[in-house]
């Protein structure tokens, strides 16, 4: 992709997200970005994920995904899932297993577990339509959003 389109897509913010999900004993959390609400009645948010990460199959298998709101001061967090090894991404975090399974983080600002309505596939990316069945607001806090980390669509100049 050209720097100037590369450059462009910079300046479009999203809130950068932790996704989890789980299959029978298989969990992984991944860093989602491509994030949005898409319905308010019925709650629904959709969730782009590429084909090639290891949550997409457990999404497809299971049915269900978390997803967990992040402060600013969280930064940390998106190393910590973006890492390969899903046993590493939890060790020493304090979480509970949600209603559908999917891990429930307690260390965030809010959190929606939802159970897939819908997938699409319009481009390189898989499009999970989420119903929303239950949800948390654990504290006040800034979202951590693209523009507060550097390494997001960056082109060269």
């Amino acid at each position: 992709m050209e720097s100037q389109l590369l450059n462009a897509f910079g300046l479009m913010t999203y809130g950068i997200y932790v996704l989890t999900t789980r299959y029978e004993n298989h969990k992984n959390g991944m860093i989602a970005s491509w994030v949005s609400q898409a319905s308010y009645d019925p709650p629904l948010i959709m969730v782009a994920v590429h084909p090639d990460r290891y949550s997409h199959k457990l999404l497809q298998k299971s049915g269900c995904f978390a997803l967990h709101v992040l402060g600013q001061d969280q930064k940390k967090m998106i190393n910590r899932f973006k890492g390969q090894d899903p046993a590493e991404k939890f060790a020493g975090l304090a979480w509970e297993a949600g209603e559908y399974g999917p891990p429930i983080l307690k260390d965030c600002l809010a959190w929606f577990e939802c159970t897939v309505k819908e997938q699409y596939t319009p481009g390189n990316h898989t499009l999970f339509l989420g119903a929303v069945d239950s949800g948390g607001f654990i504290k006040d806090g800034v979202s951590l959003c693209t523009r507060d980390y550097e390494k997001i669509y960056r082109g060269k100049t």
